[in-house]
């Protein structure tokens, strides 16, 4: 993630500049701080279309999975009209279909419960990650504006 490194670059020169006694105070070529900052802008909507293509994905595994669960039934269903022929046969049959029918409900939940904490996982991470680069933004703005 390239806003990462722009932000470890921001801290480097944070860490590696002139300090100023008693003040807790640095002193950073303003240059290489503005410019760093502004590549962090252009970065940062990169991160966002990260963000927008893991949300994507997030309703393509649950669509992908809803898909999968109705195919089941439909399987389910179609075995179940086949084995209608003798009375026997037609109660196993309606038992066997009961059987998959939970099974795919039961499978197709676990999907979704799945995709849904597996999506739900990276978007906090990516928020957590765009709340820090911002947090540090918004620190370092105040840091210069304090310089002046």
């Amino acid at each position: 993630m390239r806003v990462l490194k722009l932000i470890e670059e921001l801290e480097d020169i944070i860490e590696n500049g002139s300090s100023i006694p008693f003040a807790n105070k640095v002193m950073v070529d303003r240059n290489d701080a503005l410019e760093i900052i502004k590549e962090i802008r252009i970065h940062l909507p990169d991160e966002i279309k990260q963000a927008q293509w893991i949300k994507e994905e997030r309703q393509k595994i649950l669509i992908e999975a809803q898909q999968e669960a109705d195919l089941i039934l439909e399987e389910a269903n179609k075995h179940i009209r086949e084995m209608v022929e003798e009375d026997e046969i037609t109660k196993k049959a309606q038992k066997q279909a009961e059987d998959i029918v939970k099974q795919a409900q039961s499978s197709a939940k676990e999907m979704r419960i799945g995709a849904r904490e597996y999506v739900d996982q990276l978007l906090g991470l990516t928020e957590e990650k765009l709340l820090e680069v911002i947090g540090t933004i918004k620190e370092n703005r105040s840091e210069i504006k304090e310089m002046k």
